[in-house]
Formats: structure tokens, sequence, C-alpha cells
């Protein structure tokens, strides 16, 4: 059994991304992806455009776009989960490249009709993310807009409003001040909520953390992963994050080397909420941060509770039905369920 969430890539996008990089020669784009695992990776920012031309837009789409939906739909699930009967009726995803944001969302709340737009510094990654969503069967893919705006140094960005904001994997590649920036931008720009989403390493984790600082300060309230808006319980050389699974397709294979059919995701995110705009959103009442342990009769839990707390209990069969839940638990998750959860 695998101990991390899977996540399933739309065939409308499988599709997509078959299509637009039939002619993408592997051997080629793999010398393209070196340079992007350094920097998607590497603890230093880049301060500039990741992608700078058509074939770091072919690599990173080929190696980042499945993981980055991954990670993403997976943060949009948790806000799906903590937030109701909401759904976006808009969405403003910000550094969105090919635009992996836009499809996890349209995924999140299908029969939701909301238009998104896509802002990015990068036009040869826009111009891919346009030609990929034209295969999309969601017609909030389908209409994207795809909008080519400066996010990085000497740029103040007045941001159309939105009911949903994703700021995913462009928080590194920018320098700290523009993070700051950038992040009380989405605030402002955010009807309803604001998600973030970076690599699960211990410098994602800081920009993570960072940013939940400041979509505190202007009034949005973490529904997830955390269960509180106190100070984050992981310290030390310890650092929060989850994984998820995403299915490889051959050309992935090629271009990583790899030769599993699948790879874990691991990112570090932030899901915050206006509470007059969600007015019934609450978050868990705790979450897992390790892998279940499970014993003969027990279940080991390690649990972020409120009060900015790292609790440890052991689930027994003497609740059975907790127990069960338990032993179906996975990293990452909300606990209890939310169908035992006290009313």
């Amino acid at each position: 059994m695998s101990l991390v969430p899977a996540v399933h890539l739309p065939d409308d996008l499988v599709g997509a991304l078959g299509a637009q990089l039939r002619g993408v020669a592997a051997q080629q784009t793999a010398a393209q992806v070196e340079r992007l695992i350094g920097q998607y990776r590497g603890g230093t920012s880049t301060q500039g455009p990741i992608v700078r031309d058509e074939a770091d837009a072919a690599a990173y789409a080929a190696y980042r776009m499945p993981a980055t939906y991954a990670a993403v739909r997976t943060a949009l699930g948790e806000l799906e989960e903590r937030a109701g009967e909401w759904a976006p009726g808009s969405q403003l995803d910000l550094g969105g490249g090919t635009g992996a944001a836009v499809w996890a969302a349209a995924d999140t709340w299908p029969d939701a009709k909301h238009e998104a737009t896509v802002l990015d510094w990068s036009q040869p990654a826009l111009a891919l993310g346009r030609a990929l969503a034209a295969r999309a069967a969601s017609d909030a893919v389908q209409a994207a807009a795809w909008t080519r705006a400066p996010l990085g140094a000497d740029s103040a960005p007045d941001l159309p409003a939105a009911d949903l904001v994703t700021v995913s994997y462009v928080l590194g590649e920018l320098a700290a001040a523009d993070r700051d920036r950038l992040v009380e931008a989405a605030a402002g720009a955010a009807r309803a909520a604001v998600v973030v989403v970076e690599p699960g390493t211990p410098e994602g984790y800081a920009r993570v953390l960072a940013a939940r600082e400041r979509l505190i300060a202007q009034g949005l309230t973490v529904l997830a992963p955390c269960p509180h808006d106190g100070a984050c319980p992981v310290t030390g050389t310890d650092w929060c994050h989850f994984a998820a699974r995403v299915t490889r397709s051959t050309l992935h294979r090629q271009v990583k080397g790899g030769t599993l059919p699948y790879e874990d995701e691991k990112f570090s995110y932030v899901a915050a909420a206006r509470p007059a705009a969600l007015p019934g959103a609450t978050p868990a009442q705790h979450r897992i941060v390790r892998h279940p342990r499970i014993r003969k009769g027990q279940v080991l839990l390690d649990l972020c509770a409120p009060g900015s707390a790292l609790t440890h209990p052991t689930v027994t069969k003497r609740t059975a039905a907790l127990y069960r839940a338990a032993r179906d638990a996975d990293w990452g998750d909300a606990w209890p369920p939310k169908d035992q959860e006290p009313s």
C-alpha cells in the first residue's frame, strides 16, 4: 500500500502534453531539465523567469507540469474540503507559466463556471500554456486568458481582483522583497482565498511560512494545512511539507532518466481565506504531519494541533470507527475525518 496519496492527471491534460511535446527530443529536453532541477530545488533565488525560451518551456512541461499539477491539486482539494459549498467564480494564477494551477482548479471545482487569468513574465511558457489549454475538456481552461506581466524587481503588481488567487512555484524566482510585495498584492486581489505552493524543501517551506505570515497580516485566516493561525510548531532542522504521487508518462520517464512509473512530489503550501467571503469555512481540528505508523491493534499519529502544538496520539481498536479511519489515513490528511468531527 502506498504511503503517499495519489493524484490522477486528467486524461485531457495527458493528451494535450503528449500532442504538444510529440516532436520534442527527450535527450535534448533532458539537458534543459538539468538546469531546471538546479533552480527549482536549489536554495537560492533565481530572481528572474526560469522559463526563458521555447526549449525551456518544453522542458518545464515535460519535467515539472505533472508534478506541479499534483501539488496544487492537492492543496486546492484541502481548500475545497474546508470551504463547504463555496466555489470560485474567478481565478488569478500568478506566475502560472503553462497553467498547471488553472487545470487543477478546473478539476477541483468541475461544476463551477469561472474565469481564469494566468499572469507570467515568460512569453514562451504562456504560449505553450495557451496551446495546451486549447485541448482541454474544461471550458474554464479553454477560455483562460494568458497575459505577460512582470512579477519581479521594480514592479508593484496592480492585480485584477479574483475570487481565488494561486501562487505556485514562483516565489523562489523572486528576491525576498519582491516575494513580500507579490504575496501582499495577491492578498489584496483575492476576494475570497489565496493558495501558495512551493517545493517541499527547507527553503520552499521558509517561503511558504513567510507568505503565511503576510496573508494573516492582511486579514486572511489559514484554512489548510494548519489548524490554527498561530506560530508554526515545526522548528529546528525539521520543516512542514507533504507529498503527492503522480504517474509519469513515457516522455516524463525519458526526460528524468527514471524507471519508476510514478514520482512523489514533495511540496509545502498554505491556503488562506477571507472570513467574510467564506463564513462557514473552518480549518481542520488537526493535520497529520508524518506517515501514520500502523502497529498491531493501534495506529500512531503525529498531528499539528490547535495552540501551535505537535501531538502524538495513539488510536486503538477501542475506538473502532476512529481506528478504521486511522488505518486508512494518509500523511497530509485532516484529522479526524470530517464525517467524524464533533458537530
